[in-house]
Parts: C-alpha cells; structure tokens; sequence
C-alpha cells in the first residue's frame, strides 16, 4: 500500500503537535513563525553558496510582508539587520552591508537628568522664573521695563488660569519682588497690568480651542424654537 494513503494513528498525530509553550521565542514577532523557521533552516546549511542564496530569499520574502517600505532609503540595510537580529547573530553569510553587533544593540543610552525645580508658586511654571532671571541679566532701560511688564502681565494670567477668583496687581508684584529676589521692584509702581475680566475671557477662549472634541453642545431654548414667538399684547 502507498504511503502516502496510509492511515495515520490518532496517538502520532497528537505526539508531533507543537504549543506555543514549546516553541522557541519569536525575536520579531512581526515576521511570523515560518521566517523564523526559514532563518533557523539557513543556518543549519553548511554550504557557503546555499547559504548565502537562501539569506538572500529570505530577505526578498521579508521585502514582500512590506511592500509600502520598498522605495524607501536603507530599506534593504534595515532587513539584513533584522535578518542577523532574528538569527540570534548566528547566521553567517555575506552581507551587502556592515553586519550589527549583539554589544552595539544592547548599548543604552545615559541617563538625563531631568531638572527638579520645586518653585513656591507653581501655578506661575519653570518659564516665567526662567524669564525673571533674564530681565535680572539685563540693564536697567525701556527695553528692561517692557519685559518687566511682560513678565508681570502672564504671572496675572497664569494666577487667574488657575484661581478664578480676581486678583490684585499689588499680589503679583510682590510674588514678582519675591521671585527675582528683590532685584524687580514693582510694589511702588503705579502701572496698572491687565484687566482681570480680559485675563478671564481669554483663557476661557484658549480653554475652549484645546477641549476634547465629540462633546455635546448645550443648546439653548432659543436655538430650539421653531417659530418666532408672539409679542406680548397687553389685555384690554
């Protein structure tokens, strides 16, 4: 009787299945389980030729899954690279480019220290200290006075974007004598900055453009009348 015909045991067949438990651990799971197994294959040939031409079609079956990234630069550099990473550095064949290192892939990065500044008034930001240190730097003059002003304008919408309440020009120039160290000082100035009710209306208006969209608008009563509404008429 063929082979071919033969009727397997139920008991083999269960034998040879294999879990994922089982398996060896995808290094790109996006390739898929075959690739793997078609990398595994070529490294397991001894003939230097074979080898090489099966590297080979392995890459233009890895071009094929990405066809969108053909034209793109280095494309071909980028999957003879992901060719030795999924081969565990094992698979030696002649590469068109230079073959990656297991050390220079490991390489981190060193650590950034992330500056720490634990400001008293935090509803003011790093950037507003950052520019009263400026206008310290800088000569007493018009120049000086108008950033001073600047400076002393956002520390009042800073404050109101946060505390809704109304606030005295008088707070933020002593929260601005504080922050400067006492080199700005505006508690005896007669300037006055600018109107609280612009301050409000216009971080309600920045609010309302950075708002998540999809939510629902509040219609109005009137928006939901149909027809024009009678005048009222006085009883006689």
């Amino acid at each position: 009787m063929n082979s071919k015909y033969k009727k397997e045991i139920a008991n083999d067949v269960v034998y040879h299945l294999e879990y994922n438990a089982e398996r060896s651990h995808l290094i790109i799971p996006e390739y898929g389980r075959h690739l793997q197994k078609l990398i595994e294959q070529a490294i397991a040939i001894e003939d230097v030729e074979v080898r090489n031409k099966a590297a080979k079609y392995i890459i233009q079956v890895m071009g094929s899954l990405n066809p969108h990234l053909r034209d793109v630069l280095d494309f071909q550099h980028k999957l003879w690279d992901q060719l030795f990473i999924m081969s565990d550095f094992r698979l030696e064949v002649d590469s068109p480019y230079p073959i990656p290192s297991r050390e220079v892939l490991q390489l981190k990065p060193d650590v950034l220290n992330y500056p720490q500044n634990y400001p008293k008034y935090r509803y003011y930001g790093n950037n507003i200290k950052y520019m009263i240190d400026v206008a310290n730097k800088w000569e007493d003059g018009d120049m000086k006075n108008a950033l001073v002003k600047v400076i002393a304008n956002h520390m009042k919408k800073s404050y109101l974007s946060w505390n809704k309440d109304t606030v005295k020009d008088d707070v933020i120039y002593e929260h601005l004598y504080e922050l400067s160290d006492g080199k700005i000082n505006m508690l005896d100035s007669s300037e006055s900055l600018l109107n609280t009710t612009d301050l409000l209306r216009t971080n309600k208006r920045i609010s309302n453009k950075i708002a998540p969209a999809g939510q629902p608008k509040i219609q109005s009563n009137k928006n939901l009348k149909t027809g024009k509404s009678k005048p009222f008429q006085k009883k006689q």
